[in-house]
């Protein structure tokens, strides 16, 4: 989700990238949460961290608590935040239909587009 709102608000000026420590394969309730925000993220792919290693980037970011602690070392000088969100899987396991699990990933996209229109002021401040 975060890739989809930093390519949405800052296509052009930020290149987003996403990837996890345990790839999952793309969620269909965070599409269709995306996707009722007005964001296709349909087209984006689930991957590890790995598969970015050699990247150069400027700043990382991390979303999630287990992120925050296992996230790997890029070289080149990135600066790495931590922006922990709640797990909107985690959250909607034990949800009793699909509206209840859709409340969690709209209640985290919306942080995280939040978080996402504040990039430029959280990069020009390190």
């Amino acid at each position: 989700m975060a890739e989809g709102w930093t390519r949405r608000f800052w296509a052009g000026t930020i290149e987003a990238y996403s990837a996890g420590s345990r790839p999952a394969g793309l969620n269909a309730l965070a599409v269709e949460a995306m996707r009722e925000a007005g964001v296709d993220i349909s087209g984006q792919s689930s991957k590890h961290v790995d598969a970015l290693r050699g990247e150069r980037f400027d700043l990382v970011v991390t979303v999630c608590s287990e992120a925050g602690e296992n996230c790997p070392v890029f070289p080149g000088g990135a600066r790495a935040v931590h922006a922990g969100f709640d797990d909107p899987p985690a959250l909607a396991r034990d949800a009793k239909d699909h509206d209840e699990a859709m409340a969690h990933y709209r209640r985290v996209r919306d942080e995280i587009r939040d978080f996402v229109k504040r990039l430029p002021e959280i990069i020009g401040n390190g």
